[in-house]
């Protein structure tokens, strides 16, 4: 199997890069990030390297970052979820905020990734979520800060929304117009249109 390529890059595009080793040029299929990570034709490249053998087909999947390689192997063990798929999702998030994304069950963010609905969500969130406790993931977000934000928060929990949707539509609210965060009325009228 191989598991690393180092060579010359003789070719580039978004998914596909052919990497020269030892007068053989390898076929990789890759993510959007690691093309745009990779340095011009013609200088040296190295990938992290994924081996898929079928009947039909040996196909190499790269990576410049191990992480997402990693990432893209627990990805594909998911029913639903066949290489292609796993290259799109990865084009479509870094890896930190995939796993973000999955362990906070966050199906919104997952399914705006062409080829996964609500349903392939779910499942990947139930079939990954302990399945990814050795990744890093994505630092949160700075909540916003002000007199009036945890009455705010406070506010809008106690009228049953979740505080992670609370949080986000005050930090919206709060980007939008930095003032508010000291304005109770007026930061509450807005973070509730937002979160509605």
């Amino acid at each position: 199997m191989i598991a690393h390529l180092r060579g010359k890059l003789i070719h580039k595009q978004p998914g596909q890069a052919i990497v020269e080793a030892g007068g053989v040029g390898y076929d990789v299929t890759i993510s959007v990030p690691t093309f745009t990570a990779l340095p011009s034709v013609g200088a040296e490249a190295a990938l992290h390297v994924h081996t898929q053998v079928r009947e039909d087909q040996i196909a190499l999947f790269g990576f410049l970052e191990r992480d997402e390689k990693r990432l893209f192997e627990r990805l594909i063990t998911v029913t639903g979820v066949g290489s292609k798929l796993a290259i799109t999702l990865l084009s479509g998030l870094s890896p930190e905020r995939a796993v973000s994304a999955i362990r906070a069950q966050d199906h919104t963010s997952l399914t705006r990734i062409p080829g996964v609905g609500k349903k392939l969500a779910e499942r990947l969130v139930l079939e990954l979520k302990d399945k990814l406790d050795d990744f890093a993931a994505a630092p949160a977000p700075a909540i916003a800060k002000g007199v009036a934000v945890e009455d705010v928060l406070s506010a809008l929990t106690n009228l049953g929304y979740q505080r992670q949707a609370a949080e986000k539509a005050v930090q919206h609210a709060v980007e939008k117009d930095p003032v508010l965060g000291a304005d109770f009325d007026a930061l509450f009228r807005t973070a509730l249109k937002v979160i509605r």
